[in-house]
């Protein structure tokens, strides 16, 4: 039966038996009624069945109303049930201390029938639609849950899809899109234990920012393929041309977000913008310095950089894993921020696990 079709129950708790008869007679043609003759009956019959509505009599033995009503609310099973209190007594200080209990309220013995059950009918039509409204918010909360998966879900394809024409793109850098995305994660939940930067850190919605990293080189797209896959070391003129990469990432992506109309890629924007900055401000594109550049972009350094110095180029070998720990250690305070390279240092373990599984996987592809 359809909660609109169903009979709702009501619950009489009154000690005295011809008002129960009373009320029974009223409400027994509309609704599913049941008489009470104490608090403690209430109770016993609340084991077994959970009425829509209890009609509760103030002036009773053992237990009265009040403390009936207390009671009700302290117990999570039973404090939704709505109450209206029967009482005789009709000064205010009774009527405000009921109300204040939480009934939803107040009718005055002897009662009209056609009033009570009045009163009983608009009160349970206010708590139908409650049920009805709360019901229409929960599928609408999860409507809204489903979409925003689905937009995310979008999202990270295309930020996938983008990263990996990046790639494809630059032939020098096979995987480090990849791994820099592994390395930065790393840190992350390394400066998450250790409480580094901790109010920024929990500022971060990290089922955005993480899949954002993987955009931090998407101004490549713009850089010319001679000087992208140039076999061997570029000139300074082309190395410059080279160093643009990060601001022309920082324009895709404003152009992305002003299309959309959203900022949702704010994190991509600044790893792209960032990560060649330096803490002693000899970085480009903005020559900042310390804790000017943003905390996204000081991350992203040290991502980018180890995996530079570990992966093999054109123009260079990679270079062996205990070195490179080495030459980062070395830049702590010049070209790292210090207090992310000494977390650095206490995970470089996890860095080069990260780099050994990628030389392993990338030999079984070429066996």
């Amino acid at each position: 039966m359809s909660e609109e079709n169903r009979r709702q129950k009501i619950a009489v708790v009154d000690d005295n038996i011809t008002n129960l008869s009373i009320c029974r007679s009223v409400l027994k043609p509309y609704y599913d009624v049941h008489v009470l003759p104490s608090a403690r009956e209430l109770f016993a019959f609340l084991e077994r069945f959970i009425p829509d509505l209890i009609l509760l009599d103030i002036e009773m033995p053992e237990m009265n109303g009040y403390e009936a009503m207390r009671k009700l609310r302290e117990d999570f099973r039973f404090s939704e049930i709505s109450v209206i209190f029967l009482t005789s007594k009709r000064d205010e200080g009774s009527e405000l201390e009921g109300l204040t209990l939480g009934a939803i309220d107040y009718i005055f013995k002897p009662f009209s029938a056609p009033l009570l059950l009045k009163r009983i009918e608009n009160h349970l039509l206010i708590q139908r639609q409650g049920k009805l409204l709360a019901t229409y918010n929960e599928q609408l909360v999860d409507m809204v849950n489903e979409k925003t998966t689905k937009l995310m879900a979008l999202q990270n394809a295309i930020t996938d899809v983008i990263a990996e024409l990046v790639e494809f793109r630059d032939s020098n850098t096979g995987g480090h899109i990849w791994r820099t995305q592994q390395y930065l994660q790393c840190l992350i939940e390394k400066m998450q234990e250790s409480g580094v930067y901790r109010q920024e850190v929990l500022a971060w919605d990290l089922e955005h920012l993480i899949p954002a990293a993987k955009l931090h080189d998407v101004g490549k797209i713009s850089i010319s393929d001679a000087i992208l896959n140039k076999p061997g070391k570029l000139t300074p003129e082309e190395f410059a041309v080279m160093q643009t990469h990060a601001s022309l990432g920082m324009e895709i992506i404003d152009r992305i977000e002003r299309e959309a109309k959203d900022n949702s890629l704010e994190y991509a924007r600044i790893f792209a913008g960032y990560h060649h900055e330096k803490w002693d401000g000899t970085g480009y594109p903005h020559g900042l310095g310390g804790e000017r550049i943003p905390l996204l972009g000081r991350l992203m350094a040290i991502a980018d950089v180890y995996d530079a110095l570990i992966s093999a180029r054109p123009y260079k070998e990679p270079m062996p894993l205990e070195k490179a720990r080495e030459i980062m250690q070395n830049g702590r305070g010049v070209h790292f921020d210090p207090l992310l390279i000494d977390v650095f240092s206490s995970i470089s373990g996890d860095f080069e696990a990260i780099a050994q599984e990628n030389r392993r996987t990338k030999r079984s592809l070429l066996s």
